[in-house]
């Protein structure tokens, strides 16, 4: 049962910092002034209009009865009546009391007002909305009635207006402070949220400066040595590997110098192709290596690029449906790297590609499917592993180092998406890359 109650208060309790802590501040305000409301309206202004109207219809009562007995100048008195008590008074003889007319249960005044005048058991009838400041009040009198325009402030305090004026104004008075200090207090949690957000995606973040409270800047010292930490590690991984594949190219340049001296030709071939699958796997572990986070974001035409890609291939056997006019922020040649690689193995394994570029729902779509091998569901995951080769379905090449997937997949990855295998209509692999817009 508790667990129940609390799970539907969590859904039903905004989930941003910002409007949870300005209900921790506004509530108590808020029901403090309701019940304060409620104990002014009950114990002081209700009573208060009570007394007012049991006042007035004792007036009434008492001038019915001195009409009554008055003998003589029945004039005079409700003349004298009117003047003294701000009552206007008006006698119909004959008159007929309207029977027409709704109860307006939800009206104090005229809850209160009927219930004193069933008191002095009247035959009644009244409106308080005929007139903007007067109430038109009729009671059976003879075979008439009398008629009396009572003002309303005779009926109701107008101090309940001054009090919900002063009661209501502290209220917005103290929320709009709360509004201003809660803004300033999640500002810095929102920038240490995208600044983490785009360091996340790869993109250069400049000197972030922690604000805010203790808590909040601990925070942010915390998040800029870890990205210092990080950008450290990747800086020193991207050397070493850069180095090393630079120094066997010494070696390799030697020995292609010592091939041109070598008289038998099947021995040279055979070393040369060698050479050349040395160079190839060099090749790849540079670009493995090369680091994209110093490249600058921007915004380009991820159409065009696609175009661009297709045309350089020249292969008829390759079809594309584009959505023209795609946009995207990013590292131009990162994102061309990672299609070219996907391109390329698609090439080496299949014989027919189709490209497609869509969006929706604020995320661009590229899907690249091909007819070849495909690659078994067990090893979607282990394909994105840096130097992990197949020896299963899309066969094995002793040129390939198993970096292309990998680099493909840290492209992606680094521009806040993701990258995933399935099967594709063309019986082989389908590669979905998923981008935000």
């Amino acid at each position: 049962m508790f667990y129940g109650l609390n799970k539907l208060i969590k859904s039903i309790l905004p989930k941003r910092l910002f409007y949870r802590a300005l209900i921790i501040v506004a509530a108590p305000i808020i029901i403090l002034q309701i019940t304060i409301s409620i104990v002014f309206f009950d114990s002081l202004w209700i009573k208060t209009n009570k007394g007012m109207t049991r006042a007035l219809v004792n007036e009434i009562n008492f001038f019915i009865k001195a009409y009554e007995n008055e003998q003589y100048n029945k004039d005079s008195l409700t003349k004298m009546f009117s003047e003294n008590h701000d009552v206007k008074v008006i006698y119909v003889a004959e008159g007929i009391l309207p029977i027409d007319g709704e109860e307006r249960w939800f009206s104090p005044m005229d809850r209160t007002l009927r219930r004193e005048l069933k008191s002095k058991k009247f035959i009644y009838w009244f409106d308080t909305t005929k007139f903007k400041d007067a109430i038109d009040l009729k009671i059976f009198y003879s075979n008439g009635y009398f008629q009396f325009l009572v003002p309303k402030e005779r009926v109701t305090s107008t101090s309940a207006r001054m009090f919900a004026l002063w009661i209501t104004l502290p209220a917005f008075l103290l929320v709009t402070i709360s509004l201003i200090f809660l803004k300033n207090q999640t500002r810095p949690i929102t920038n240490l949220a995208k600044a983490s957000s785009k360091f996340g995606r790869g993109e250069d973040v400049d000197e972030f400066r922690p604000s805010g409270a203790l808590e909040i800047r601990q925070a942010g010292l915390e998040f800029d040595k870890m990205r210092k930490r990080i950008i450290r590690h990747l800086n020193q991984r991207s050397e070493m590997l850069s180095g090393i594949s630079h120094d066997l190219r010494t070696p390799l340049t030697r020995i292609k110098l010592q091939l041109a001296f070598i008289k038998d030709e099947k021995i040279a071939k055979k070393l040369s192709n060698d050479i050349q699958e040395m160079e190839k796997m060099l090749n790849e572990y540079l670009q493995f290596a090369s680091s994209g986070y110093k490249e600058k974001t921007e915004n380009f035409s991820l159409t065009e690029l696609i175009e661009g890609i297709i045309k350089k291939y020249e292969n008829k056997n390759i079809s594309h449906q584009l959505i023209k006019d795609i946009s995207m922020n990013g590292r131009k040649n990162l994102v061309q790297r990672c299609i070219n690689n996907l391109i390329d193995n698609s090439i080496k394994y299949g014989n027919k590609i189709n490209i497609q570029l869509s969006s929706s729902n604020n995320i661009l779509v590229i899907i690249i499917d091909d007819d070849g091998p495909g690659i078994s569901p067990d090893e979607y995951d282990n394909v994105f592993k840096p130097f992990y080769k197949i020896n299963k379905s899309r066969g094995d090449s002793k040129s390939s180092v198993g970096l292309g997937l990998s680099i493909a997949s840290d492209i992606v990855r680094s521009h806040g998406g993701n990258i995933v295998l399935d099967k594709s209509p063309l019986d082989g692999l389908r590669v979905k890359i998923i981008f935000p817009s």
